[in-house]
């Protein structure tokens, strides 16, 4: 096994230096991909859509595809999700979003709880995501 941690170039890292957004660890033929929480900002790390759960998944769905691509896989590599919601009356806006993301049957694995409140202001969701890249095709 190998671990490494990065940033990847193709993905803005908003927070800079301050966490690696992937832990990657090289098994085999393949590898398994572990996502840092993602909350829905732009490239200079201001949220988008402040209490907009809708806008902030789709956001978050797009930095994390960003990653998955950058290592060579893809939201259909995804098996499983953590979600962090400040407010669960949130949740079908997110699921949403999701059933229109994976659309396998069955989907990702998944966690969801309701916390009081996140890092940034206006910030309403935030996901980590564990994957695997699969071996050269």
């Amino acid at each position: 096994m190998r671990p490494t941690l990065d940033n990847p170039r193709t993905v803005a890292a908003p927070f800079g230096d301050r966490f690696a957004h992937v832990a990657r660890l090289d098994v085999g033929g393949g590898a398994l991909l572990l996502l840092a929480g993602q909350v829905g900002v732009d490239d200079d790390g201001h949220v988008v859509a402040p209490g907009d759960v809708v806008a902030q998944s789709e956001r978050i769905f797009e930095i994390v595809g960003g990653v998955l691509a950058a290592h060579g896989a893809s939201l259909a590599d995804v098996l499983h999700i953590r979600s962090f919601l400040t407010d669960l009356d949130d949740l079908p806006g997110y699921a949403a979003v999701r059933r229109r993301l994976f659309t396998a049957t069955p989907p990702p694995a998944s966690t969801t709880v309701e916390v009081s409140r996140l890092f940034l202001p206006g910030a309403v969701i935030e996901v980590e995501v564990t994957a695997a890249v699969p071996a050269a095709r």
